[in-house]
């Protein structure tokens, strides 16, 4: 389980991570056992849509929504996640100047997603084989957006495969786009910005846009858990 991993996060050094980068590192948030266990959720849970990548020009690869009720694993991770990320959010929207404020548990964002119509989950498990890869992309749902997500790879890099990197990719201002390759270990998980974030620079706080993929993976499989906090229409 996640719970040890969760009681001991440095909270203000992965805010510190978010307003610099854009991303932050949660190293051995899942023992390898738990990461094992999520990953076969592949053929035993219950998926309320399934994507094939290619057939929407993606990338190559699939990934499929679960259904409710969340596995409890998914929902205790996308619960506990929620408040210390929510606080960052906060003061992001506040650096924006940016009268929305985000409540300060899931329950009061579902809520409130619930009022605009958006009531479908989207936490999701993603897999790819040899040749597979993610389009650049945001994960924008609806009106209700929250600006912070996370996602956790459930396999083993250099051992179920090579290659698959994730990418965020932070498109500045009258500037050339950054690069930036997350280095993931199993269970690893990654907090980033899902849309965009604030930055200081010369003149002020401005906002900075972010997209996120997964380079074309070498050889072998890859599974990785995505958890968004807003749901979908």
């Amino acid at each position: 389980m996640a719970g040890d991993a969760l009681a001991g996060i440095d909270w203000p050094a992965i805010g510190e991570a978010l307003d610099r980068e854009g991303w932050a590192r949660l190293p051995g948030l899942l023992a390898p056992e738990t990461a094992r266990a999520l990953a076969r959720l592949w053929d035993e849970a219950s998926f309320r849509s399934r994507v094939i990548m290619a057939r929407h020009g993606y990338g190559q690869g699939e990934y499929r929504y679960f259904d409710r009720p969340l596995p409890p694993l998914v929902a205790a991770l996308r619960a506990q996640l929620y408040p210390p990320l929510a606080r960052i959010a906060n003061l992001w929207q506040l650096a924006l100047r940016r009268p929305l404020r985000f409540p300060a548990t899931l329950a009061g964002l579902a809520r409130r997603c619930r009022a605009a119509g958006q009531s479908k989950p989207t936490p999701l498990l993603l897999d790819y084989g040899a040749g597979d890869f993610n389009c650049l992309h945001q994960d924008v749902y609806g009106e209700v957006f929250f600006p912070l997500q996370a996602a956790v790879l459930l396999s083993r890099p250099g051992e179920d495969f090579a290659g698959g990197e994730f990418i965020l990719v932070e498109q500045r201002p009258r500037q050339q786009s950054r690069p930036m390759v997350v280095p993931l270990a199993q269970g690893d998980a990654v907090i980033f910005a899902g849309r965009e974030r604030p930055r200081s620079g010369k003149r002020g706080v401005h906002r900075v846009a972010l997209r996120h993929g997964v380079s074309t993976v070498l050889s072998g499989h890859r599974r990785m858990l995505g958890l968004i906090f807003h749901d979908a229409r």
